[in-house]
């Protein structure tokens, strides 16, 4: 694991923790299942040593933390979480500019760990191949 996810995760964790420690009612949160389905999601644009790297935290129970939150939430359910299930856009029109973009995702949905990492040839490619759950500010 690269020192930047890690840094990731780790500033993601804390958030999260702090979040459910303090607004996560009982009844919402059953042993089996969690606190709801969440994903930590990470954008790094260029070569992942010196790329520019964005994380937030999409939380789906009510959606937030993503400026997309409730579309990104609809397309991760549709897909069951699985963000290879969630259907590509068939009419984008992406160039054929190399300038890569590796995205990671982390998290739970419907009780099942989610781990997806994925470099795409550009942003392009990425938002046509992933929806708005990627789909970051900056």
């Amino acid at each position: 694991m690269t020192t930047t996810l890690r840094a990731i995760r780790a500033g993601l964790l804390v958030p999260l923790a702090l979040l459910l420690a303090g607004t996560a009612p009982a009844a919402h949160a059953s042993p089996r299942h969690g606190p709801g389905n969440w994903l930590g999601l990470a954008v790094t644009r260029g070569d992942a040593r010196s790329g520019d790297t964005r994380g937030v935290l999409l939380l789906c129970d009510p959606p937030q933390g993503h400026d997309h939150a409730a579309e990104a939430c609809r397309q991760l359910a549709a897909a069951r979480g699985d963000i290879d299930r969630i259907p590509r856009e068939t009419g984008a029109m992406c160039p054929m500019l190399y300038a890569p973009v590796t995205v990671s995702a982390y998290g739970r949905w419907d009780g099942r760990r989610v781990d997806y990492r994925h470099t795409f040839s550009n942003s392009c490619v990425m938002k046509a191949g992933t929806g708005a759950v990627f789909d970051l500010p900056g």
